[in-house]
């Protein structure tokens, strides 16, 4: 019970502190500040294209599409509940689509227009901020790695689940920049939003997500 509270608490801190960073971002980004950044790294990523680059951002992009994650999440979802790992499944599913629902929330109040794509790759109907592909990732991908480890063996292991998560979200939001189709501000803006919806989750859940049901 006590570490339990434990992990509300840590959950807690990290949720204020992911929602007062997307603020002050926010407000950089509405106010015009945001924008010399995002143009630099806009203009410095696109120097590193190349045909075999652009080729394999277009796949991994994919992978924080809603095509992509539906489809994986039902999978995932069918398989922990018939593993009798109903908490987690719950975990996921309110991540996912708890997610989804904010991050189109957040487009519409901030209403940022879209920057010009890369590639001739036509332009996403949404809004641009917070990157949805970059939130819809760390929601998902996190929700996972939460999900697989506590019941990994050794603390390298632990470590192992953590990074692959976080190189595969961060891959995910650079191919987002890579392509053109948002600034990076707007990256941020998702993980950001990301870590505070997963936060907010564990604050309220605790350590739930790992009991059977």
């Amino acid at each position: 019970m006590g570490d339990d509270r434990g992990v509300k608490q840590r959950a807690v801190w990290i949720a204020v502190l992911a929602m007062f960073l997307f603020a002050f971002l926010a407000h950089a980004v509405a106010s015009g500040p945001a924008d010399r950044f995002d143009l630099a790294v806009r203009d410095t990523v696109h120097v590193w294209a190349s045909p075999q680059l652009t080729f394999a951002m277009r796949g991994i992009t994919l992978l924080g599409s809603v095509a992509f994650l539906v489809p994986l999440g039902a999978l995932i979802v069918w398989r922990l509940i018939t593993t009798g790992r109903s908490g987690a499944a719950a975990l996921l599913v309110i991540a996912a689509l708890g997610g989804e629902a904010l991050d189109n929330g957040l487009k519409l109040f901030f209403a940022r227009l879209r920057p010009e794509a890369f590639f001739g790759l036509p332009e996403p109907s949404t809004y641009s901020f917070p990157s949805g592909h970059s939130m819809a990732s760390f929601c998902f991908y996190g929700a996972l790695a939460i999900i697989a480890m506590p019941d990994a063996r050794s603390r390298r292991a632990r470590w192992a689940i953590a990074a692959g998560a976080a190189g595969l979200i961060g891959l995910v939001g650079l191919s987002r920049i890579y392509l053109g189709v948002h600034y990076p501000t707007d990256v941020l803006g998702g993980y950001l939003a990301g870590a505070a919806w997963l936060a907010t989750i564990q604050a309220v859940r605790g350590r739930s997500y790992v009991r059977s049901a």
